[in-house]
């Protein structure tokens, strides 16, 4: 058909057909392992479900001749306002593990940010970035030991990631109900190198101290930026007061996050949650968000209500899991696609325009209401 894009890959056209492909060829363990949330996954659904809650306000008659999709991430310039959130163990859906994920990235100008339980160490994820984006962060799972933490801080320090990012919502592990029926473990051959070498990641020694720091409170923020040149950014902000605290506690940036429904279940998806910590953080830091994203549409809707940013968790492991390496760059590029369209037909030439005037909210009777007419404030990235 006239003006149709040509086809990228012969099964794939989208994200759910990628998720689609990709448990066909994993293990019934390994797909329930990235797809699980806690208990009844009502948040992970709900993380997917919110965007349809909203509608896109397009205006037609527009120049869009000159649409640039191109944002801004820890200083570094980017594609798109999208990158990778840190998961666990790629090892699980493809031998090409973190170091293809980081390839694709690189090569599409997508920022990643890496899981301390990564199967692959930070300096060699950082090897792989063959465009020198230099955009590379290091998650923190906080654990009681302080110098389990300073190795992981160092070396990622040491590779030179531009971000620290502290989990936030991690005082126990949430109850991931497919892990225990499927009996889930790391898979023998699979180690986690951005933990220290003294602990077995198997099976930690009781009174060890790794076990997730339940005494982590605001106060600590400081102690992590006396200790890194890295931003400190705070993951796992859901409520305003929250967002406030995180800002007066010395935080360089919030992602607005719930885990992707896999600590507690029943409560409110990420996309909920975002309007309420913009307004609280008022432009004072970036605010950036990960949760349900599925489309391109999705990753409008998330800036339209004031993210500065977005991130994809379960897209790099579904990648991974259908074609390795290259099912993560096909992923990245039918996300740009749709996004870069989404802007085209929406009527926007930049990022930068868009806004809360984009989108009405559904209401119960199938009504639309349309969003205050402002744009939300913003920080400087």
């Amino acid at each position: 058909m006239a003006g149709r894009p040509q086809s990228l890959d012969d099964n794939v056209f989208c994200i759910a057909d990628l998720i689609e492909h990709s448990e066909k060829r994993l293990s019934k363990t390994a797909s329930e392992y990235i797809a699980g949330g806690a208990m009844d996954m009502i948040t992970t659904k709900d993380n997917c479900h919110a965007f349809d809650r909203y509608r896109l306000l397009p205006r037609v008659m527009k120049d869009v001749r000159n649409v640039d999709p191109a944002s801004r991430c820890w200083g570094v310039k980017t594609a798109f306002p999208l990158g990778f959130s840190p998961t666990g163990l790629h090892g699980v859906a493809h031998r090409d593990r973190e170091l293809g994920v980081s390839r694709a990235a690189s090569q599409a100008n997508t920022p990643m940010c890496l899981s301390s339980w990564a199967n692959s160490s930070i300096e060699d994820v950082v090897a792989q970035d063959v465009n020198h984006t230099g955009a590379y962060a290091m998650q923190l799972s906080v654990v009681e030991d302080p110098e389990a933490n300073l190795y992981t801080i160092r070396k990622a320090e040491a590779a030179g990631c531009k971000a620290l990012w502290v989990t936030c919502d991690l005082p126990i592990l949430g109850r991931r109900l497919n892990e225990f029926k499927n009996k889930f473990s790391i898979p023998e051959g699979l180690t986690v190198p951005n933990i220290p070498p003294y602990v077995d990641f198997r099976a930690p020694t009781k009174g060890s101290k790794m076990g997730y720091d339940r005494g982590l409170t605001w106060e600590r923020v400081q102690w992590f930026k006396k200790h890194t040149k890295m931003q400190v950014w705070l993951k796992g902000i859901m409520d305003p007061e929250d967002a406030d605290l995180a800002v007066k506690a010395g935080a360089d940036g919030i992602i607005v996050s719930n885990h992707g429904g896999r600590q507690l279940d029943g409560i409110s998806s990420t996309l909920a949650a975002l309007p309420g910590v913009v307004d609280a953080v008022r432009g004072r830091v970036p605010v950036h968000f990960d949760g349900g994203i599925r489309r391109g549409t999705d990753i409008f809707k998330a800036l339209a209500l004031g993210a500065e940013f977005c991130f994809v968790g379960r897209i790099a492991l579904w990648g991974l899991g259908y074609n390795g390496e290259a099912g993560v760059a096909l992923a990245l590029k039918l996300l740009y696609d749709e996004f870069y369209a989404t802007m085209t037909m929406v009527g926007v030439n930049s990022v930068k325009d868009i806004g809360r005037h984009h989108l009405a909210w559904v209401a119960a009777d199938g009504s639309l209401v349309r969003l205050p007419d402002q744009k939300p404030a913003k920080a400087r990235l």
